[in-house]
């Protein structure tokens, strides 16, 4: 494993809005959430010939959106690529504007191609839940807390890959609006 350094992360991020920026790429990458697939398997999902998905899924393995997760025995000696998505994690506390902005700008072009895709489905007789919300919340440094405390319940309950159910992207972005203020070194009470 390489050392990484400090200028790798925007870079990083920069890759997966570029990865993003592609419709089949975001159709690819849905695919591969149900379960691990090779590129045949992709193929016959998004209805093109294996031999076109290699670009697409060499751009999203080189965006470290997805990874090879195991090498399948075909007949005479060959072998295919099964491919699934990798484990990826937003930019921590230290990340800088550029490369939250990066991320928030692929989130967004994800979530807006999901919404695009759920709104044509819809019109064709489909049967796609959209659902939108934004408000502002006032909320103390403990409300705050318990805030991320439910979202992260939530995604633990409902985040099991191997439940039934149809696959729903959940956006949720909890953004002060201004500094909060400095704690009280004696205690909230004084």
């Amino acid at each position: 494993m390489s050392a990484k350094r400090p200028d790798d992360a925007p870079k990083r991020w920069k890759g997966v809005h570029k990865a993003l920026a592609d419709p089949l790429r975001i159709r690819i990458l849905e695919g591969l959430w149900e379960t691990p697939q090779s590129a045949r398997e992709l193929a016959d999902r998004v209805e093109l010939p294996a031999d076109r998905l290699y670009y697409h899924l060499g751009r999203l393995e080189r965006a470290g959106l997805i990874e090879i997760c195991e090498y399948r025995p075909l007949a005479r000696g060959k072998v295919e690529r099964i491919y699934a998505p990798a484990v990826s994690e937003p930019p921590g506390d230290a990340a800088d504007p550029e490369e939250l902005a990066d991320f928030l700008g692929s989130m967004l072009e994800a979530t807006r191609a999901d919404i695009n895709a759920a709104c044509r489905s819809r019109q064709a007789g489909g049967r796609r839940e959209v659902d939108l919300h934004r408000g502002a919340l006032r909320l103390t440094d403990e409300a705050l807390a318990e805030l991320r405390g439910h979202i992260e319940q939530l995604a633990t309950r409902f985040g099991d890959h191997d439940a039934p159910g149809t696959w729903t992207r959940v956006v949720i972005a909890v953004v002060d609006l201004h500094d909060r203020p400095a704690p009280n070194p004696r205690g909230p009470h004084e």
